[in-house]
């Protein structure tokens, strides 16, 4: 009972500040539309399901009294309440899928937005604090929309039948609507005592599922790499494992679900019994109509069915209260990123250069120091080299594009667009050539024929032969590492930021390449800072140097 008032106002908490945001959005008008709309259908729905009891009493007593010119009269109102029935049902159904898709789309996009700003997705990647965001984004915001909104409607609906047919009963029966109470209190508490353990098995199942489909989309974008190692063994048995986990919790999951269904099942055969044995002995003795046992029959069901809610909808409920529980720490995860860092390295972007003042870096694994009190300042338009060990460089490079890492000092840098970096294995996202390489904001005059140029100059002819200007690529499967460094390159060449800070690119492109492009920055008046060892020193202005036990030297070439 503790897990589920927990859950409950979590539910809440989360799903009142959903509603604030969606409500307050820019499609919070045509979100309060539609649900206004939904409303007056419910209201709807249930008026013409009483009238549909009282249609129902009349066309079976009609019918015990062989009255032919009745019965016609009530098949005919019966088929209009139908009629009309069916027709706000369709639409308050599709009025409710139009709501849950808007609020979908507003929610993710909310999410992948919060996601990927301000490094987020990295961060959560880095802590492991998050296990699958990326299933929570797609998958549990898609069944938080339509199960909070089905649920509202259903305790809305519940709240007008209980309103509705509590009369109905109460003038036939008083005793059957106090049964129709206490039986569905009754059930309820069983229920929730017969499938509380179901709410965190459900959201350990999402995890295992999570886990399971994340396998199997790494055999896939390394099953080159898994064929040539021959470890297709080692990809089984880790699948295999996966499998059994999901499959263990499953069927914990469906041995509760069957404890639960068997008193559900049995509660609502019962529903139909009950009326007939309170209401009967009045009909034997002549003091009803046989059209009011079949009109108890139907308001009692209605009624328990309103009342019996948690019940009816506990396997849901218990779903819907793990996607629920993933929400919140997602939400709490990607719009508080930087709660789990501890550095103090501080990043200014009102720099017009790159200038270190006081860095001190340590390592993430026993804060050994990599680098201690850097102070220098690049100078415009200088090609710098910067050399160290291979993990003083990494760090460098990290921090200085904003990572968080342990350590101390400031770091001042150009803001935005004046700033750029490229790893040794930089990542080109889908798009076509002029989203790649033209800055959002560059003129439309003649940039097929300045795109044609510069891939010309930088060896990539055959890119717009292969994917043209207008098709939308994925380059990661087109191009070779080497093509996509250069391509990345050719961007920057375009974008003329003030600092472009280089990792270990000789590696990927070669050396003389290397002199070519960081020749052409320098002509550009970009300054270039070269992270990684090369054999070609005299081609820089100077030379950062990072000793083993974090001392560092900077020396100027003539």
């Amino acid at each position: 009972m503790e897990e589920l008032q927990t859950s409950l106002r979590v539910t809440a908490s989360r799903f009142l500040r959903s509603v604030k945001h969606f409500l307050s959005s820019e499609v919070g008008g045509t979100a309060k539309l539609l649900t206004a709309s939904l409303v007056v259908f419910f209201l709807a729905i249930n008026g013409l399901n009483v009238l549909n009891s009282f249609v129902g009493r009349n066309f079976m007593t009609a019918i015990v009294d062989r009255q032919v010119a009745e019965f016609a009269r009530q098949a005919v109102f019966y088929l209009l309440v139908f009629a009309a029935s069916t027709t706000v049902s369709v639409f308050a159904r599709f009025t409710e899928e139009r709501l849950a898709l808007l609020w979908r789309d507003f929610l993710t996009r909310r999410a992948v937005n919060l996601y990927l700003t301000d490094r987020a997705f990295y961060r959560l990647d880095v802590s492991g604090e998050l296990s699958y965001p990326d299933q929570r984004i797609s998958e549990d915001i898609r069944a938080f929309t339509v199960t909070t909104l089905s649920f509202l409607l259903l305790i809305f609906s519940s709240g007008l039948t209980i309103l509705s047919f509590s009369g109905v009963l109460l003038s036939i029966n008083p005793v059957l609507f106090a049964v129709a109470f206490i039986y569905a209190a009754c059930g309820s508490l069983l229920t929730v005592w017969l499938g509380r353990p179901l709410i965190k098995l459900n959201y350990d199942q999402l995890d295992k599922e999570a886990s399971f489909r994340t396998g199997l989309v790494r055999a896939r974008e390394n099953a080159a790499r898994i064929t040539l190692s021959g470890t297709e063994r080692h990809m089984k048995s880790f699948l295999a494992g996966r499998i059994d986990d999901l499959v263990a919790n499953f069927r914990v999951i469906t041995s509760v679900n069957r404890n639960v269904g068997f008193f559900t099942t049995g509660y609502n055969w019962l529903i139909q019994i009950i009326p007939a044995l309170i209401v009967a002995p009045a009909f034997f003795r002549g003091d009803i109509e046989f059209g009011v046992i079949t009109q108890s029959a139907a308001a009692f069901a209605m009624l328990v069915g309103a009342f019996s809610l948690i019940i009816n909808q506990f396997n849901s409920i218990s779903n819907f209260a793990a996607v629920v529980a993933r929400l919140s720490t997602l939400s709490a995860a990607i719009e508080n990123p930087r709660q789990h860092v501890r550095s103090e390295i501080q990043i200014d972007d009102t720099g017009e250069g790159l200038v270190y003042e006081k860095l001190t870096i340590l390592s993430e694994r026993d804060d050994a120091p990599l680098l201690r009190e850097l102070t220098v300042a690049i100078p415009s338009c200088a090609r710098v080299l910067v050399t160290g060990r291979e993990d003083q460089e990494n760090a460098f490079f990290r921090v200085t594009a904003g990572f968080a890492y342990p350590g101390s000092g400031r770091i001042f840098r150009p803001a935005n667009a004046g700033i750029r970096f490229l790893p040794q294995q930089p990542y080109l996202p889908p798009s076509t050539l002029r989203q790649l390489i033209v800055p959002s904001d560059a003129g439309a005059e003649n940039l097929d024929e300045r795109i044609s140029r510069l891939l010309t100059e930088f060896g990539l002819e055959r890119i717009s032969a292969a994917g043209g200007f207008e098709q939308v690529v994925e380059w990661d499967t087109l191009l070779t590492p080497r093509e996509q460094q250069l391509l990345a390159m050719a961007s920057v060449s375009v974008a003329k930021p003030r600092v472009i800070v280089l990792e270990r690119t000789a590696a990927t492109v070669g050396q003389d390449e290397v002199r070519k492009i960081i020749t052409r920055f320098a002509e550009d008046g970009i300054a270039c800072v070269h992270i990684g060892n090369v054999a070609e020193i005299s081609l820089y202005d100077a030379i950062l140097k990072f000793a083993d036990d974090g001392a560092w030297q900077w020396r100027k070439r003539t």
